[in-house]
């Protein structure tokens, strides 16, 4: 399976993207100026590269979301759990909660979360 993965510095420039968009290419380059420190060139760039992967569109100098945040986050987790637990839910969350303690309130928004996702 194809995962979307975006390296971290793309990741930073898509948040403002999926904040800002529809955006001006102008405004995304102030935007990325102050959010990120970005040179103009640096900005251009990314939205060159990220037009022709297929994450935004840049038609008359206005910037455009084509994937959304949620599927590229839900991608992301979907290679970590599987390259670094194997695929397994329950070791990620073993290792992500190691001892800690949630909220009543969290233990039953999992279950829920558990519920409408449970096969059958």
């Amino acid at each position: 399976m194809e995962y979307l993965k975006l390296c971290d510095s793309d990741y930073r420039f898509m948040s403002v993207v999926w904040e800002h968009a529809p955006v001006g290419s102008g405004e995304l380059v102030k935007l990325c100026s102050e959010i990120l420190g970005w040179k103009k060139s640096t900005t251009y760039t990314t939205i060159r590269k990220l037009s022709e992967k297929g994450y935004i569109s840049n038609e008359n100098a206005t910037v455009s979301v084509r994937i959304p945040r949620e599927r590229v986050q839900a991608d992301e987790s979907e290679y970590f759990v599987e390259r670094t637990f194997g695929g397994s839910l329950p070791h990620f969350l073993t290792a992500f909660l190691g001892g800690k303690k949630i909220s009543e309130e969290e233990a039953e928004r999992l279950k829920r979360l558990i519920d409408e996702h449970r096969e059958g």
